[in-house]
């Protein structure tokens, strides 16, 4: 049977990341292309003509009614616009990643897959947000998100650490947008981020946890605008914030700067505090996984939050540490670390391509 191919899109507010993958005889998928472009249209371009069978965009917000991957059609795409405000930075260029290829290459399947949808299993218990009840039944809870990424290290850790692949897991997607997420026998049960990307973990240029009273006083005393606010807290807080210098990690690691030493400083100590706040969640911890940007290109952080986080079991090898794994671990610590690199793209293209399979599609995907 021919090669099929998918195009995975994930659209930016200044760029856009592409890969296209063929899918191979027997459901495989191998990597023909990647890049990060100005636009849809560029991405097309790069292309050479090649025209995908369908294409699989990143969404970052399904709300309560997106569990799972689902075709894009008008209707779809008019109810996931309805989730614009609770992802500003990503939702609204992911849609219009959407609305670009309907109109350059009509009668192209979409599919959209959602960084909510690997948490929509959570108990209610962990996506209550303590307002008045029907707030949350309005749909104002905890969602989660990185879901993409977090889903794809659970496919794939059997693979690289099957001793504790069925266990009580977390991992850290530890990049310019940050998170933990606990596993238990591979299925999310908890993570840092909630109602918005904004929760939980300091960040690139968000600020992860604070008191909403805070908020309140932004408007109160300072006189900010809902803009205003808006723009403070998703675009100069977190380690930008913090340090003054810059967003990225890479630079802070390379200044003297205290501010900077003490952005790193408190990135270490809510990735450790929320590390034993999810071992409680989970009642002990099997194994600790670094993946993203930082995750797995920094053995600098990855040794301190392990090292901070000795009191669990955690017994660092430098060495591994050092050539970045798999393991990073000594032979007889209690509990793994290990540095799995993440592939959301190859995620969508297996979501795409499932759901392309199914009775009642156009069934272009080898079975």
């Amino acid at each position: 049977m021919e090669e099929t191919s998918v195009l995975v899109l994930n659209a930016g507010s200044s760029s856009l990341k592409f890969s296209l993958f063929d899918c191979l005889p027997g459901g495989g998928w191998r990597l023909v292309r990647r890049g990060q472009v100005e636009g849809v249209e560029a991405a097309l371009a790069v292309l050479s003509g090649r025209k995908p069978a369908a294409v699989g965009h990143r969404v970052v917000h399904g709300g309560t009614r997106y569990r799972s991957a689902v075709i894009i059609n008008p209707e779809v795409l008019s109810q996931l616009r309805e989730f614009n405000c609770l992802a500003p930075l990503h939702q609204p260029y992911n849609l219009s990643g959407v609305e670009t290829v309907m109109e350059r290459l009509p009668g192209v399947a979409q599919v959209a897959c959602f960084d909510t949808a690997f948490h929509s299993g959570h108990a209610e218990v962990a996506r209550l947000i303590p307002l008045p009840w029907d707030l949350y039944q309005s749909g104002l809870q905890r969602y989660g998100f990185h879901g993409l990424s977090y889903e794809f290290i659970a496919s794939v850790l059997p693979e690289y650490a099957p001793e504790i692949a069925g266990g009580r897991v977390i991992v850290a997607h530890l990049g310019s947008g940050a998170s933990l997420c606990a596993l238990r026998e591979g299925r999310s049960v908890d993570s840092t981020l909630s109602f918005t990307a904004l929760d939980g973990l300091c960040m690139g240029t968000r600020p992860g946890s604070i008191d909403p009273g805070a908020v309140l006083y932004l408007f109160q005393r300072h006189g900010m605008s809902v803009e205003e606010v808006e723009t403070l807290l998703h675009r100069k807080s977190g380690l930008l914030g913090i340090s003054g210098i810059s967003n990225d990690m890479r630079d802070l690691l390379g200044s003297a700067e205290p501010r900077a030493c003490l952005a790193i400083d408190f990135f270490v100590y809510r990735v450790t505090k929320e590390i034993g706040a999810l071992t409680a969640v989970l009642g002990g911890l099997d194994g600790l996984v670094f993946t993203a940007g930082i995750g797995e290109n920094s053995p600098e952080i990855r040794r301190r939050v392990c090292e901070s986080s000795a009191w669990l079991g955690i017994d660092l090898d430098p060495e591994a540490n050092a050539r970045h794994g798999p393991r990073i671990t000594t032979a007889s610590s209690r509990v793994s670390a290990w540095v799995i690199p993440t592939n959301e793209e190859l995620m969508i293209a297996r979501h795409t391509g499932r759901l392309l399979r199914k009775p009642g599609t156009a069934r272009e995907f080898p079975q």
